[in-house]
């Protein structure tokens, strides 16, 4: 019994391993988008994966087949999402990176833009997660988008005015 109960340990700690090999990468994206943190300075992001890995490892054993990447985008969805603007503290309240390509928007518009445009979540599967309706999603999300892509831009450089060479 003991033996096997420690063969099922081991088999579900390289399963679990595994798994971080593959999604570790994507997900640290994800949540580096999130915190909008830069990409080689992202402490919460690493914070924020290490606490959602650390919930799927321990219902492991109870995914019946569920996706555990879906398991462990969901964890960190909810929880950014809880810390940011449920608390008003936490990830949400540090400043984001100002080169951060989303650092215009707000905690609630990234994890919309995130959840549907970077890891391509359906609307209402969006919705449901963060107990939302659709058409809310959908105007964070139009919202999020019309902010990116009309931001303004920085000055125009200063022209100099040269003197003509005579030939």
């Amino acid at each position: 019994m003991l033996e096997r109960h420690a063969s099922r340990a081991t088999r579900r700690a390289r399963e679990f391993e595994a798994f971080v090999a593959g999604a570790a990468g994507r997900l640290l994206h994800a949540a580096t988008l999130l915190t909008a943190e830069a990409p080689d300075d992202n402490p919460r992001a690493r914070r924020l994966l290490t606490l959602s890995l650390a919930h799927t490892y321990a219902s492991w054993d109870r995914l019946r087949g569920e996706d555990p990447y879906d398991r462990t985008r969901s964890h960190l969805a909810v929880r950014f999402a809880r810390e940011a603007w449920h608390h008003h503290g936490g990830l949400g309240r540090s400043r984001p990176d100002p080169a951060s390509p989303l650092a215009p928007l707000t905690p609630q518009e990234r994890l919309v833009l995130v959840l549907r445009l970077h890891e391509g979540v359906a609307e209402e599967q969006t919705a449901a997660l963060l107990g939302l309706s659709p058409e809310r999603v959908r105007a964070i999300c139009h919202r999020a988008t019309s902010t990116l892509l009309h931001r303004p831009r920085g000055p125009a450089p200063a022209v100099t005015a040269t003197k003509a060479v005579p030939s």
